[in-house]
């Protein structure tokens, strides 16, 4: 009797889940670039695009090969239902836009990529639905800010740059306390399924860039919305078969691909950033460094509660501000000075330029972004000579 996939472990997961050999019985999934699919009969394409029947259509929201890699995070992530996007801000978009209606209510940490916020703030905004911003750790906050009218809410951990860890079953238990309606949606990029596993936390939704971590290399761009089969399966695909915003079948093929190693990556890059977390401690021009991983780190017991490890991701203050951050930046030889992440080289950025450069200064400072902060997403590079690089003499 063959075993369902989910009573297997999640490397095997990782590695296996999705796949549906076609008549040519290959081995590795194939990429299928077409844009329409033939169908048997008249009746057959009636109940195909009458949804009475399952079966690829067109590729915007069905493609096989986009299926495949919708499958296996699903796996990984303990869901229903995965939908692919064009990018991470695509999968947030087409949340917001399946989720919410003019005169509904979002509560958000404050503590969000950049151009979340702007989404938050400015589209939805536009569109008519109303967020309100609070600080991710203060429980009491989440709960005088949810209102009769409140929908979803939205947050990452880790957050990104300075690594504070949002309590995903106390917020979630707030929100469905309630109203059992309400979207917990989090954010899953820096821990990926492999670190941590919010749905299993009471969470209703997932959010990944794909770009980051599970493609692991740098590669290409795309985004992924995980959870049940009547929010995601049904509402997302609607949003997605209407507007459009579709990954391609050769992104996904890599995301897919990615997803096979994605543990072997993730626990060598969580080894790697502990390592050097650990010989920042003892550089005299760091003032404080943002790692979960540390003991010294303010959440160390809930980030360990809830991440199987402290993640690829440090951040580090650096005595001087923004002239030594720079200075520091720009001498590295080996690390590469992008604002990406989650790549098998390691990347260095200064987010108060960068990933905040569109944050108002008095937003970077309520968030706690400082003009010398430097933050470094570890790859797979020897951790010393990564160090090394950085060049504190």
């Amino acid at each position: 009797m063959k075993k369902n996939m989910s009573d297997y472990r999640p490397a095997t997961r990782a590695v296996r889940a999705g796949q549906v050999r076609s008549s040519e019985n290959e081995h590795s999934e194939p990429i299928y670039t077409t844009s329409s699919f033939v169908f048997e009969s008249s009746a057959q394409a009636a109940a195909r695009f009458s949804l009475e029947e399952e079966g690829n259509i067109y590729s915007r929201f069905t493609n096989p090969t986009v299926r495949v890699f919708e499958e296996r995070l699903a796996a990984l992530e303990g869901a229903e239902s995965c939908v692919g996007t064009g990018s991470g801000m695509a999968a947030m978009l087409a949340t917001c836009m399946a989720g919410l209606k003019a005169g509904d209510h979002v509560v958000s940490s404050r503590s969000i990529f950049g151009a979340n916020q702007s989404l938050l703030k400015g589209l939805m905004g536009n569109f008519g639905v109303q967020t309100t911003f609070v600080n991710l750790v203060d429980l009491d906050a989440w709960r005088d800010a949810i209102q009769a009218n409140t929908k979803m809410v939205f947050f990452e951990t880790p957050t990104n740059p300075l690594m504070e860890i949002g309590d995903i079953a106390a917020i979630s238990d707030i929100a469905h306390s309630a109203n059992p309606d309400i979207k917990v949606v989090v954010d899953n990029c820096f821990c990926t399924p492999i670190l941590q596993q919010p749905l299993s936390l009471g969470a209703d939704v997932v959010l990944h860039s794909a770009t980051k971590f599970i493609d692991g290399q740098g590669r290409c761009v795309g985004g992924a919305v995980v959870g049940d089969q009547e929010f995601v399966g049904e509402k997302i695909v609607s949003f997605m078969r209407t507007a459009g915003p579709s990954m391609s079948p050769f992104n996904a093929w890599v995301f897919a691909k990615g997803l096979e190693t994605l543990p072997l990556r993730m626990n060598q890059a969580c080894d790697n950033t502990m390592k050097i977390a650990e010989a920042l401690a003892n550089v005299p021009q760091v003032e404080r460094i943002y790692y979960p991983g540390l003991e010294s780190h303010g959440q160390y017991d809930l980030a360990r509660s809830q991440q199987s490890r402290g993640g690829a991701v440090v951040s580090f203050e650096i005595k001087g501000g923004k002239e030594a951050a720079w200075k520091l930046i720009d001498q590295t030889d080996l690390l590469s000075i992008t604002a990406n992440l989650g790549d098998t080289r390691t990347t260095i950025t200064h987010p108060y330029t960068t990933t905040h450069a569109r944050w108002t200064d008095e937003d970077k400072a309520a968030a706690g972004i400082t003009t010398g902060l430097v933050r470094i997403a570890v790859g797979l590079e020897d951790p010393l000579d990564v160090f090394d690089d950085l060049n504190f003499a």
